[in-house]
């Protein structure tokens, strides 16, 4: 074959992929599945034709299987595998003018891709098909539930781009329609799914018919150029996640953009340059979405889900960008673009909403360019920072390459035990780097394929803190003395790795916890990562492995373990924001969560033993130390884990630490530096600065959780129980969470299956009685809740504590609490049956409750008197008493309301005379103004008025005077003489006189002064209303004149006064023409 050109340039290289016969090179991910595929992923000699080639085609032959007997290729096949293994079709076209149709047809048959593991990553969103699923597996096979990931298009039909696409819309992606649909529907029968069809047509010779099931055009893939050999469809990609990200978390969005970030993940894996290709675009969706700016514009923060998106995308290129294996061009290419997106207005800021003052990411590194960056002047921090930073590191410190490329990596003679040695007593490998930017590093290397090389790192990050535990308890103990003297700190760290960007501990556990699961057929055969690899023993995945770098006994699982609880048990100062603070409650309930599904034996409970006993005597360098920073993030759910772990083992120690963390400092009030009154409180370092904790409500009440659960384990022993009561008395500042508590505790207490436990009984009623005290000057709406169960709790502990509570209500409850609720249930007949009281023990409750009564009705008579004469009724001299405390308050502190209502009650008891005085002083409070005739005051007025007619005419004339005096409406005036004018007054009057028993005369004393007050008030009402009538009112004026003129009509002279009184207002209101004509149809 003629060449037209030059020769061919060097076949281009993936990432150290390997090639292979059977096509493909690894890529693994979220585009669409590549209409083209290039096979020519390893570097190898320059060829001028198809026959250069061939002569090395012969080696293939002593590939096969032993034992295997097969024909030998010819050497068309030989020579057509190799041209497909080194160039791409394109190339082959462009270089030379006629090749016979046999050769092209050999060298498409050979370009086609083999590798399942691929043809499934492109074709679905399910990560890890290559791997998981097998030939007929639907779920992890091509054509899965997970639809077209992405998108290469097939040159035949630009309708069907992707080569295995499942049923159109299933996720994002190629959107691919039905082309695969059948191999869904038949996941059982492997010829159905479309690349297997295709790749059994080309098996038959027929290529021709490969395009008609769906499989992928060989010569429509990658350029020759490109870093890959899947073309990525990068407008469908585009159109996907903007998609996506329009529907604003509905329809399931947020899970399939996870779905993608996911496939960029499997794809960095597979070390498909594709990968970062696609992240790119994604990113370039994100930052067009125009939620951004409108968020920014409204101060308001984007939604918590979405946040969390965004965090995965700066997690994403923290792993590009260290890449271990990444070219400088790319790189810097992808530095440019990140800062390009760090520079404009809307990048959302690291921490969720305000800059923070977070150290720069490589501030301990050498390699570090921002180091020296003043902290004052620092820019916000957006998601892409860390990014954009960790662009400075590198992988060519020799001991860094040691550690990931050799189990054998050790040095026994060394012997510098300063800070940042290279090797630790042992001689095993250290790892000194910001903890962070160290365990950045471990993901970026399992990311990228390499789980041997981030095992090693991380085993190393391990034991270098391990190491630095150590350290800071010797350090710890050389300054003890003098930090107990002061009992405050300021040391802290101020970069927790709990709920820190890049989940430091997280990666860390969940590299280790794989390892836990491999065998070593699980890490994928890809190139080594050096030389050195090559002279590795493969690693063995038991419990109890025998690792270089592990201690005897110990296995990744317990250093998975153990990397959990130090993070864990990290002394950290909060940080600011919402979002951030959030994100660390979330992250440690996660991690805690992991841990909790391991089940403990006697190895793990060591390590926990271990752990527990450090974090308590670490001081300010653990979050359980004994001397802490006042704002260090709280230890509570951390704490509740360890107590429920550890109390089966070794329960004094697991009491220990919950007591340890039960304390909440950052809300004590700030102690002077050296105070010594209160030697276990800690003063902030900056006592005048309230920090704003948006979780603290969360924070306490996984505090409330802690100490429930160390009442719950501490039932029966009285110890135990007082000293949980004393931490909770101490630490909770909560009066809602501790009424919880109480409750709990009670519930315990009075379990139906056994009989009740008096000391947790007590426990109850003690923290019952902290709340009454907390919440007795402060509103709190459950207040008459907390109140009753608090009566109800000390009747169970028994009568002396309820005596108790009676002698001291003054503390623990309001007057109208303690008649109303307090003294009111204890003399109830349940209490006293509940109780099994004899007489003497109830008269003795009965006189506490007597005594409280009155004292009560002594500090609030207005609220508190009726309920005092009630309890008091049975005992003549304390109702007397309660009688006069009324009267004496009567004249200023009480409303006619409350006295009216005392005065029914006495009435009901039987004392009218009694109620009669108390009726006479509720009236000189009263005042009824004219157009009142619906006032509540009423009917007491109309009782009293009764109530003094059916005493006598003494008691109605000495009532009258105080009625006209407060009502001057007419209509109950007039009710009221209608009233007395019916009946004759009491037989027996003041004094035991008796009346003549004749109805009173209206023209005497007192109903003459009664009917002039009805018929004035009738007078003076008909002006006030005649000033704003409108006509619609007139019919019921009208009405209201007809009853004015039975009232005047009782009068000696009655008619002549309203005849008088009518042509006044005749004269008077001339102008309101309708209503005076009306007037005179109906009066004359």
């Amino acid at each position: 074959m003629a060449e037209r050109g030059q020769q061919p340039p060097p076949a281009k290289r993936l990432c150290c992929r390997p090639g292979g016969g059977g096509g493909g090179g690894g890529s693994s991910g979220g585009g669409g599945a590549g209409g083209g595929y290039n096979s020519a992923c390893r570097p190898g000699p320059r060829a001028g034709g198809a026959a250069a080639v061939a002569s090395g085609g012969g080696a293939t032959l002593g590939l096969l299987p032993p034992g295997k007997t097969q024909s030998p290729e010819s050497l068309l096949d030989i020579a057509a595998r190799k041209v497909a293994e080194k160039w791409p079709f394109q190339r082959v076209e462009e270089r030379f003018e006629r090749i016979p149709e046999p050769v092209q047809r050999r060298i498409v048959y050979w370009s086609f891709p083999r590798s399942e593991r691929e043809i499934c990553m492109y074709s679905s969103f399910n990560t890890g098909s290559g791997a998981a699923g097998g030939p007929g597996d639907d779920s992890g096979g091509p054509g899965g539930a997970g639809g077209g990931a992405g998108g290469a298009g097939s040159s035949s039909s630009s309708s069907s781009p992707a080569a295995t696409s499942v049923a159109a819309g299933a996720a994002a992606g190629t959107g691919a329609p039905s082309v695969g649909a059948a191999g869904v529907a038949d996941g059982g029968d492997e010829t159905r799914l479309p690349f297997r069809r295709g790749i059994a047509l080309l098996e038959s010779g027929c290529v021709d018919n490969v395009l008609q099931v769906g499989a992928p055009d060989p010569t429509a893939g990658a350029s020759i150029d490109d870093e890959n050999c899947w073309h990525l469809d990068e407008e469908q990609v585009q159109e996907q996640v903007k998609l996506f990200l329009s529907q604003g978390g509905y329809h399931g969005s947020g899970k399939q953009l996870n779905l993608l970030f996911a496939k960029v993940r499997e794809m960095l894996k597979m070390r498909d340059s594709n990968g970062a290709r696609m992240l790119t675009l994604i990113t370039e969706q994100f930052m067009a979405d125009p939620r951004l700016s409108l968020w920014r514009q409204q101060g308001t923060a984007m939604t918590d889900k979405y946040r969390q998106l965004w965090d995965e995308l700066g997690a994403l290129w923290m792993c590009i960008v260290l890449n271990p294996h990444c070219k400088l061009e790319q790189k810097a290419s992808w530095l440019k673009q990140l800062k390009k997106w760090n520079s404009v207005d809307v990048c959302p800021w690291e921490d969720g909403n305000h800059g923070n003052e977070l150290p720069n990411l490589t501030n301990t590194l050498p390699q570090g360019a921002h180091a020296s960056q003043d902290s004052s002047n620092r820019p916000h921090r957006t998601v892409f920072t860390r990014a954009i930073e960790a662009c400075d590191l590198h992988w060519q410190d020799s001991h860094l390459q040691h550690i990931i490329s050799s189990d054998l990596y050790t040095n026994y003679c060394y012997h510098d035990d300063t800070e940042n040695s290279l090797f630790d007593s042992r001689g095993w490998p250290l790892w000194h780097e910001h903890v962070p930017t160290a365990c950045a590093r471990v993901d970026a290397l399992r990311s990228h394929g390499y789980p041997r090389e981030a095992l090693r790192l991380a085993i190393a990050v391990v034991n270098t803190l391990r190491r630095q535990q150590q350290k800071q308890l010797e350090m710890f103990r050389t300054q003890k003395k003098e930090l107990s003297h002061k009992s405050i700190t300021s040391i802290t760290n101020l970069e927790g790795w709990v709920g820190h960007p890049l989940d430091p501990v997280g990666t860390l556990f969940s590299s280790l916890m794989e390892a836990c699961h491999m065998d070593d057929e699980s890490f994928p055969g890809f190139s080594n990562f050096t030389e050195n690899m090559g002279q590795c023993k493969s690693l063995e995945y038991q419990h109890l492995p025998a690792h270089k770098f592990l201690e005897e006994g110990e296995s990744y699982l317990t250093l998975a373990v153990e990397v959990a609880l130090i993070g864990l048990g990290q002394q950290r100062i909060m940080p600011d924001g919402l979002y951030t603070q959030e994100k660390v409650c979330r992250n440690e309930e996660q991690l805690i969560s992991k841990l909790q599904e391991i089940e403990l034996d006697d190895t793990l409970v060591k390590i926990f033993r271990k752990q527990a006993v450090f974090l308590l005597e670490a001081g300010p360098y653990s979050g359980l130390g004994e001397i802490i920073h006042r704002e260090s993030v709280p230890m509570h759910t951390f704490a509740k884990h360890l107590f429920t772990s550890l109390l089966p083992h070794d329960a004094e120690l697991a009491y220990k630490i919950a007591l340890r963390a039960m304390r909440l400092l950052v809300l004590e009030s700030a102690a002077p530096t050296g105070d010594l009154t209160r030697p276990h409180h800690i003063a902030s370092v900056v006592p005048n600065r309230y920090p704003r904790w948006f979780t603290l409500s969360h924070i306490e009440s996984q505090q409330c959780e802690l100490a429930s659960t160390m009442l719950t384990a501490a039932k029966g022993d009285v110890r135990r129980l007082e000293t949980v009561l004393e931490s909770i008395q101490k630490n909770i500042h909560s009066s809602s969470h501790i009424f919880k508590l109480a409750q709990d505790a009670f519930k315990i207490a009075t379990l139906m299956d056994s009989l009740p436990d008096i000391t947790l009984l007590k426990v109850s009623l003690e923290l019952g009685l902290q709340v009454m005290r907390m919440t007795l000057s402060t509103l709190n709406w459950r207040r008459r809740e907390m109140v009753r169960w608090l009566v109800t709790c000390a009747t169970e502990v028994g009568v002396y504590a309820l005596d108790s509570i009676m002698q001291s209500w003054f503390t623990l409850f309001t007057p109208t609490e303690a008649t109303s609720i307090v003294a009111t249930t204890v003399m109830s007949n349940s209490t006293i049956v509940r109780l099994h009281l004899d007489c003497h023990q109830q008269e003795k409750l009965a006189s506490s409750a007597r005594t409280l009564a009155l004292q009560c009705a002594m500090k609030d008579p207005q609220n508190c008197a009726l309920s005092a004469l009630t309890l008091c009724e049975k005992d003549h001299i304390a109702f007397e008493t309660a009688y006069q405390i009324v009267l004496d308050a009567a004249t200023t502190g009480m409303s006619y309301t409350q006295l009216f209502t005392i005065a029914r009650y006495m009435e009901h008891r039987g004392y009218p005379m009694r109620a009669y005085k108390l009726a006479t002083l509720a009236m000189t409070h009263l005042n009824l103004s004219y157009n009142q005739d619906t006032h509540p005051a009423i009917n007491d007025v109309l009782w009293a008025c009764a109530l003094s007619h059916s005493l006598g005419k003494n008691e109605l004339a000495a009532i009258i005077p105080l009625v006209v005096k407060s009502v001057k409406c007419a209509t109950v005036l007039s009710d009221i003489l209608r009233r007395c004018t019916l009946t004759t007054p009491g037989m027996v009057g003041l004094h035991g006189r008796r009346n003549s028993g004749k109805l009173m005369s209206l023209d005497k004393a007192p109903l003459r002064q009664l009917l002039d007050a009805t018929i004035g008030a009738y007078i003076n009402t008909t002006h006030s209303r005649l000033t704003h009538i409108s006509p619609r009112h007139y019919s019921e004026f009208i009405e209201f004149l007809s009853k004015a003129r039975e009232t005047f009509l009782m009068a000696h002279d009655g008619h002549i006064q309203f005849t008088q009184f009518i042509d006044n207002l005749k004269q008077i209101y001339k102008g309101k023409k309708k209503l005076m004509m009306l007037v005179r149809e109906r009066f004359g």
